[in-house]
């Protein structure tokens, strides 16, 4: 799916790299590139990268290493710690390739640990690290309309939010590192919860023999009011489970969300009780349905 044309504020072009080109980072990085920013990308699949350089220009570099030479920023969106670690360190890491003062904004969904981590990792070489996971999922990337949190020292952030807004609608500092990592915890809480009472709302309506879609316009226009109820009730009642953020990236998040909360003691009922429902639909097969599936489990 193609980034669509955008306008964008002006800012000087800089050179930068961008590490990771799956759902989110192919668009993401297609609007720093259309932005009139130097884009260079690696994908572990190369593949996936010249199919990136084929559709909107820029360069492609076989390692993180070298896409990170020479670049101001490097952004990244991978999948979890592990894929982190592996683009960021080693000979033939980002870190490796940055020069001093360089700035590394990553914009993966990772543990806040991992994130505090590379900030201390980054800090004795010279470098900036800034924890930054977004909100908003495929068609935020693809419209430029990301929410982005973030976690870092005050100087980094500065210089990356202007670049950053060429894929987002808001660029927050929220925080020290690992900061970011946390509030985005936050957001999938409510989430999870909000996708729970919509599911249980819509199954309840359709038992009772409600035009369902008729009811979430009302709702709609009330105190029920969300982005879930807007974009997914009507999906819902349709059985439709395509758009977006997979059940298996939802569990991944939330066993993020449930380690922090055992380190920091905070009481999750609700969490732990949809992350389980969540289990139940990858047992029905559901591992890449939107996370509004929550519903099939109900009928």
């Amino acid at each position: 799916m193609s980034a669509p044309s955008r306008s964008y504020e002006p800012i000087a072009p800089q050179r930068v790299a961008f590490l990771g080109l799956g759902v989110m980072g192919h668009p993401m990085a297609g609007h720093l590139q259309r932005a009139g920013h130097q884009v260079t990308v690696y994908n572990r699949t190369a593949a996936k990268a010249r199919a990136w350089v084929a559709e909107y220009g820029g360069a492609m570099a076989a390692t993180p290493r070298d896409a990170a030479q020479g670049a101001s920023i490097v952004f990244a969106c991978v999948g979890n710690d592990d894929d982190l670690r592996s683009v960021v360190l080693g000979t033939d890491g980002a870190f490796a390739g940055m020069a001093a003062g360089a700035i590394f904004c990553d914009h993966t969904t990772a543990s806040a640990e991992v994130a505090r981590e590379l900030y201390a990792t980054g800090l004795a070489a010279g470098l900036h690290f800034v924890d930054s996971p977004v909100s908003g999922g495929q068609a935020g990337a693809v419209n430029g309309a990301l929410t982005v949190m973030c976690g870092g020292d005050a100087a980094p952030f500065a210089a990356l939010q202007p670049v950053a807004m060429a894929f987002s609608k808001a660029v927050t500092r929220v925080g020290e590192s690992g900061a970011g990592q946390l509030a985005k915890m936050v957001n999938q809480i409510c989430i999870a919860g909000l996708v729970q009472g919509l599911s249980e709302a819509v199954a309840f309506g359709q038992k009772a023999g409600l035009d369902m879609k008729q009811v979430l316009d009302v709702i709609g226009k009330g105190a029920a009011q969300s982005w879930q109820l807007d974009n997914r009730g009507k999906t819902m009642v349709d059985d439709q489970f395509n758009f977006g953020f997979a059940v298996d990236w939802m569990r991944k998040d939330l066993g993020l969300v449930l380690d922090e909360a055992r380190r920091n003691g905070a009481r999750l009922p609700v969490t732990t009780l949809v992350d389980q429902f969540y289990a139940d639909v990858q047992g029905m097969g559901g591992n890449r349905w939107d996370t509004s599936s929550l519903i099939r489990r109900l009928k």
